[in-house]
């Protein structure tokens, strides 16, 4: 039976977090404060929701504080929040001084993870960080990578982000971030020619990959 956390502390932002992925926050308004400092308190953690265009999102990620990186005497507070594990919001909760709501921990289907398709996103992802840094990662390094460390580590749109976010199964993920990463280094190679180009006084036509 999937656990049911009540009056769980929501933060609505404009961003998706994953599990795994740690994100700077700076906490300023007086009901956030109040939030973050009863998590601190308690060692309690708290929900990051997408607060999208056409709304709040269904699907967040609970956050644990990592670390306080600065705090004033006013309360505002400078932290890393990183990522733990989805969840789904059943309802929201309006007696207390800050956001929250009753909200549903999400499992993963048991479903076989292909091992070649596991391998071959690794792969991929390598390739991905050696482009963008030149420093190729060690295979012994990515070898127990799972999709959701993958993506932590990489700038997805938000709602590739949010997709991986709502997937059950981590076959599916894989796959998606396969994609995702396929389209990452089309498009590295495309600016790394378009600046070989602009080296050489040549003239790169504005397309995409």
């Amino acid at each position: 039976m999937a656990e049911v956390l009540e009056r769980f502390p929501l933060f609505p932002l404009g961003l998706v977090l994953l599990p795994h992925e740690v994100v700077p926050l700076h906490i300023f308004e007086e009901r956030y404060k109040t939030m973050i400092g009863e998590c601190l308190a308690c060692g309690g953690e708290f929900g990051v929701v997408w607060l999208a265009g056409t709304g709040l999102r269904e699907v967040g990620c609970a956050a644990a504080i990592a670390r306080v990186l600065e705090r004033a005497d006013d309360g505002r507070m400078n932290i890393l929040a990183e990522g733990t594990a989805p969840f789904r919001l059943l309802r929201r909760r309006d007696e207390l001084a800050y956001p929250a709501g009753d909200v549903e921990l999400l499992r993963d289907e048991h479903a076989p993870v292909d091992a070649e398709l596991a391998r071959a996103t690794r792969e991929r992802y390598a390739d991905v960080v050696a482009r963008a840094t030149d420093d190729r990662p060690e295979a012994a390094e990515i070898g127990e990578l799972g999709a959701y460390r993958m993506a932590a580590t990489l700038d997805f749109e938000l709602e590739a982000k949010q997709d991986l976010l709502e997937l059950r199964e981590e076959r599916e993920r894989l796959r998606r971030v396969r994609d995702l990463l396929d389209d990452t280094l089309g498009r590295l190679e495309y600016a790394e020619a378009a600046e070989e180009l602009a080296r050489t006084n040549g003239r790169a036509r504005p397309r995409g990959p």
